[in-house]
């Protein structure tokens, strides 16, 4: 095995206390600390330049090309770490020691480093405190200079199994003041992609040259299927599509796209489908300058369509240099079906299925049952007809409601079975696992589907709300914030859902806040309308909580408070009595 000597700046991370962590909620554990990697470490050291020469565990062994840069990238961890960590309980909450050190160090041909340089930089992640950065004596020399911000000279020290004691300096991290000295450039006039993830895209919904608006559903589909590949690669940070397709029909320009989504690439394109033929125009351009990275056109009978979408994933993948693993490779080639007419089934009802009307939501089921009857094995279809019945359960469209649960069961249940690799399927089952009152299932399910899926929005959401229910509501703040950030244009349920955890936790003014912003965005919800009253009377503004109420029965007069003890799945029945306290307090109910 041939191998290189040369000068690296080595940052060394792990968690500390992770088996305490581990031990308390293992699964929960590990998948915080895979969001946190999808969303604040990776993209971070990718900004820096930064390469991960290998993971351990909970921790990791970073390469930078320059020792500011790698400071510069573990102050923004710590200082993100910070702000997630407002609000949890000390005893689970996730925090970084980092050491940083600039040393010789020996590159073996698969990458991998070795030698003192990598031993003093473990040594001194090693000594650091919870949140802090220690340096070696020859990392500080390199960007003293640069730095703007609190150190500590812990002196001459003597780190484990290195012979010489090497002086160790400490960053204080976590204030407005932890900054490295600006340099002589003007960032205010830099678009917001400026600071995106490397590694990030949206893909906008294709344009339908069909000549026939009927087609919109399958140009559509084309473009949701190529988020849902992209969004499988943890290397990737991919917008959810409905965020995406607010720009749909829409005479944007990239780099409009890009600041107000924030992300650093922008895939657009176009589909026309004629007969048994289809034409699919791709191009993948740099949100930051509006310049193309790649273009492409395919020509294919329709019966190849998905070696088409393929193609048009492993280009763009290939244009952003993402490196994939062989695990990677099969995410992005799933096996779904390869029968035409039921994925045109399939398209049509996810389509309709988005609209989320009783009418649209009914003939979405009729054409998912036809997909699942021309393709028994289509996992996807399952999934989306479990969904079906899921809705005509949650919003009593169905006369048995009890019966639309277990068909939502049947259905998701059978989606798992037939591909345990499509998040989508974990993602519904999860949905029906919650309302069937078995919070682990969801709770497990949801976790499955955000592995098999880093950048699936509806899947940190679905989770959030299962944790709510379960009465654990600190962890599930953090998934909804990633939601929020993976879909900027997230539908106005989230806030509810936020809300809601905050009531849990007894932060009512900062409910109050996010249930006004959902009644703005959704002026007709009464459940939102409830639990604002709610929160008044906890605050003792009772004249508003009983407004507020007037208001619950305006916009719904059939509004049933033991219709949502019953529906609602709280884990605990005491979670449902403290919206009923509230409301208690202000006179509203007896």
């Amino acid at each position: 095995m041939s191998e290189t000597r040369k000068l690296a700046a080595i940052l060394a991370a792990d968690v500390v206390g992770y088996s305490r962590l581990a031990g308390a909620d293992e699964d929960l554990t590990l998948a915080r600390l895979r969001t946190l990697r999808s969303d604040l470490i990776d993209p971070t050291i990718a900004v820096h330049h930064g390469r991960v020469v290998k993971r351990t565990g909970d921790g990791a062994l970073v390469e930078f090309r320059s020792v500011v840069d790698a400071v510069r990238c573990a102050i923004e961890v710590q200082n993100a770490m910070v702000e997630r960590n407002h609000g949890v309980a000390q005893d689970r909450r996730i925090e970084f020691r980092i050491g940083i050190h600039l040393g010789d160090v020996v590159e073996e041909s698969d990458g991998d480093l070795m030698g003192d340089g990598v031993n003093i930089a473990s040594r001194l992640e090693g000594v650091a405190a919870a949140g802090a950065i220690c340096l070696s004596e020859d990392a500080y020399r390199q960007v003293k200079a640069r730095l703007d911000l609190s150190v500590s000279d812990l002196g001459s020290t003597q780190l484990k199994n290195i012979a010489e004691p090497i002086r160790v300096y400490s960053l204080q991290v976590g204030s407005a003041g932890t900054q490295l000295a600006a340099t002589p450039q003007i960032t205010t006039s830099q678009p917001a992609t400026a600071t995106s993830p490397k590694l990030s895209i949206a893909v906008l919904p294709f344009a339908n040259m069909s000549g026939d608006a009927e087609q919109d559903y399958f140009a559509d589909g084309i473009s949701e299927d190529i988020i849902t590949a992209l969004s499988k690669l943890s290397q990737l940070f991919v917008i959810a599509r409905n965020s995406s397709f607010t720009f749909k029909g829409k005479n944007v320009h990239v780099q409009e796209v890009g600041t107000k989504l924030g992300v650093r690439h922008v895939l657009e394109g176009s589909v026309r489908k004629s007969g048994n033929r289809v034409r699919i125009t791709a191009q993948l351009i740099d949100a930051t300058t509006g310049g193309h990275l790649w273009a492409e056109r395919f020509d294919r009978d329709l019966t190849d369509i998905f070696a088409v979408q393929d193609d048009v994933t492993q280009q763009i993948v290939s244009a952003l240099a993402v490196n994939l693993t062989e695990g990677d490779r099969q995410k992005l080639t799933p096996v779904q079906t390869r029968n035409p007419e039921a994925y045109d089934c399939f398209l049509r009802g996810r389509e309709l299925w988005h609209r989320l009307t009783k009418q649209t939501n009914s003939d979405a089921r009729d054409l998912l049952q036809r997909a699942v009857e021309l393709e028994p094995t289509f996992a996807s279809a399952h999934a989306f007809l479990a969904l079906t019945h899921g809705l005509d359960y949650l919003n009593r469209w169905s006369a048995l409601p009890h019966h639309s649960l277990e068909q939502a069961e049947e259905a998701a249940t059978l989606a798992v079975a037939r591909d345990g690799n499509d998040p989508v399927a974990h993602w519904s089952l999860s949905l029906v696992n919650l309302y069937l009152r078995q919070h682990d299932g969801a709770i497990s399910e949801a976790e499955r589907a955000i592995v098999l899926n880093p950048n699936f929005a509806e899947g940190h959401v679905s989770l959030g709300e299962a944790l709510v229910y379960s009465g654990r509501s600190e962890a599930a703040l953090a998934y909804f914030d990633r939601a929020r950030v993976l879909n900027p244009y997230f539908p106005d349920v989230v806030l509810h859902f936020q809300a809601s955890a905050l009531f849990q936790l007894a932060r009512y003014e900062q409910a109050v806040e996010l249930l006004l912003q959902r009644v703005r965005r959704n002026p007709v919800t009464d459940v939102s309308r409830a639990l604002l009253a709610a929160c008044y009377g906890h605050l003792g503004r009772f004249e508003a909580a009983r407004a507020t109420w007037q208001e619950v029965l305006r916009v719904n007069p059939d509004y049933s408070l033991e219709y949502r003890r019953k529906v609602l799945p709280f884990k605990n029945p005491a979670d449902f009595e403290l919206v009923m306290e509230g409301l208690r307090k202000a006179g509203v109910v007896q």
